[in-house]
């Protein structure tokens, strides 16, 4: 013998009949804060706080010994002449 048996009801409904406790109203307020956090994270960085944050001081010490490296590549040509100068 087999029996079927269906219910028509809604969540909320059987929450109730089941006597499971209503949490909707704490996800609400959990769903609320952890929006207020985000936002209030989001609007404290500013693009350079994000870069050095994410780059490891690794990438930053790259980035100066390529500084150091062009200014010093660039650096003789213009030694010794005031700018307007010709031979």
């Amino acid at each position: 013998m087999k029996v079927t048996v269906n219910i028509d009801c809604t969540p909320e409904e059987a929450r109730t009949f089941f006597g499971l406790p209503d949490v909707q109203p704490m996800q609400k307020a959990m769903m609320q804060e952890i929006e207020d956090r985000m936002k209030a994270n989001l609007a404290a960085m500013d693009p350079e706080s994000m870069f050095n944050t994410w780059l490891p001081q690794g990438i930053q010490n790259w980035e100066q010994l390529q500084k150091a490296f062009w200014g010093q590549f660039n650096g003789p040509q213009g030694q010794g002449k005031a700018s307007g100068e010709k031979d």
